[in-house]
């Protein structure tokens, strides 16, 4: 089971690294996508698995403030998120940011919002795809309560590809990420359950009782 916990910018400075060990003491196995500005803190003092929040494509990362793929390998990154809902970029960027990381060996998380933007992503060959249905992000909604017809069809959509379904929303407790499992998902991607509570070790421990 992959599980992404993307940090956003719930925590600053010290936070970030309590956070980070308290994962690594309750789930060691997690990917953690974290700011940008930390990138280099977190690799240097964390076993965990690193990964970006975002990532430009070459082209763009020439402008001030971008960061390229191949600043992240440099920096002992092994993936980023891209065209996540509160980042939502072009496709036509999107291609090219793919393309890149793919030639680099920088595996890449691609979120999309719907079917419609699914069916376009698996062309372009990321390492996964988390179905983020905006109608359960930040809802308080659970997807074990959403229709399992529009998750079952992200997942066959992706059937005869090498690409990894994620659910990408929805995701409160065990019971949700195991029926994220059953709906034919290889995992979760999560933030706020994580990030944002006084408690995350709970939810942490739930995950670890299903492996």
């Amino acid at each position: 089971m992959i599980v992404v916990i993307n940090l956003k910018n719930y925590k600053i400075g010290k936070d970030i690294y309590d956070l980070i060990k308290k994962i690594e003491i309750y789930y060691n196995n997690a990917i953690v996508a974290v700011p940008s500005l930390e990138i280099k803190e977190a690799i240097k003092n964390t076993s965990l698995t690193i990964y970006a929040q975002h990532v430009d494509s070459q082209d763009q990362g020439r402008s001030t403030g971008k960061i390229i793929p191949e600043a992240l390998v440099s920096l002992g990154v092994q993936g980023s998120l891209l065209n996540h809902s509160e980042n939502k970029i072009k496709i036509g960027e999107i291609k090219k940011t793919i393309k890149r990381c793919n030639e680099l060996g920088l595996k890449l998380i691609v979120c999309a919002s719907d079917l419609k933007e699914v069916k376009r992503l698996v062309k372009l060959r990321p390492w996964a795809i988390a179905f983020e249905d905006p109608r359960l992000i930040a809802s308080g909604k659970s997807v074990t309560e959403h229709d399992s017809k529009e998750i079952k069809e992200f997942v066959s959509l992706l059937e005869n590809s090498e690409i990894t379904p994620l659910c990408g929303a929805g995701i409160h407790s065990g019971k949700d990420v195991a029926s994220a499992l059953v709906l034919g998902c290889k995992g979760i991607l999560v933030s706020s359950v994580v990030a944002n509570s006084s408690n995350p070790e709970n939810f942490l421990k739930e995950l670890g009782s299903l492996n």
